[in-house]
């Protein structure tokens, strides 16, 4: 069977492996966990993923509970097929490395639309923002008891290695704009000088070929 793209339904799914549970028991287990720091999480979302697992016959509905005064909610549980499905693709995402396309690479992608100046001064907010979730981090982890499984908090450590990681790129970036490394700096300037001037966009990608045909121009 198909992998879904929603992470959520693998999180159901995992958690009726641990115990037969009504959504709304699911979705305050998942937030007492922090699960929505790694996976979208709204309740909307996680009735309808309940109800599409239901319909593959990966859960089933055991019984219908009644809490005080509260409406009457339906207990699911895991089939066999579930608990197959499970498996597999929590086995295929653990194995498999996959693209993740993130906004802030698309927007790399795209950053020549904003002026330099202007690119590098979200960049400093962005490094900015960065450190501080790092420390946040950092301080929530000086502040968990001795002995802390650390198989509870691995994601957050994976997120925080990506972090760094992006901490480190993003300073390098922030430098090479200050100190006029990043190759193409006068193209990109070039681009905006123009369009300032009232340049269109045909008028000005023509002059830039004309200026910079040699740089822009390549064989493939």
């Amino acid at each position: 069977m198909k992998r879904p793209a929603n992470a959520l339904s693998l999180a159901v799914l995992t958690l009726l492996f641990e115990k037969p549970m009504h959504p709304y028991e699911m979705s305050t287990t998942l937030r007492h966990r922090s699960k929505e720091e790694s996976i979208r999480l709204n309740y909307g979302s996680l009735y309808a993923v309940v109800e599409s697992l239901r319909k593959k016959e990966l859960i089933t509905a055991r019984e219908a509970v009644r809490e005080g005064n509260r409406p009457e909610r339906t207990v699911y549980e895991l089939t066999a097929a579930g608990a197959t499905a499970m498996h597999d693709w929590l086995s295929e995402m653990l194995r498999d490395p996959s693209p993740q396309f993130t906004d802030f690479e698309a927007a790399l992608s795209l950053m020549g639309a904003i002026p330099p100046d202007e690119a590098l001064a979200l960049l400093r907010l962005r490094l900015k923002a960065l450190r501080m979730a790092s420390n946040q981090y950092d301080g929530l982890r000086a502040h968990m008891p001795e002995g802390f499984p650390a198989l509870f908090l691995v994601e957050g450590d994976y997120a925080e290695a990506l972090r760094l990681a992006e901490i480190t790129f993003v300073e390098k970036l922030v430098s090479d704009l200050i100190h006029d490394r990043l190759g193409g700096m006068d193209v990109w300037r070039r681009i905006h000088e123009l369009r300032d001037a009232g340049f269109t966009g045909e008028e000005a990608n023509a002059t830039l070929l004309e200026e910079y045909g040699d740089v822009l121009t390549w064989d493939t």
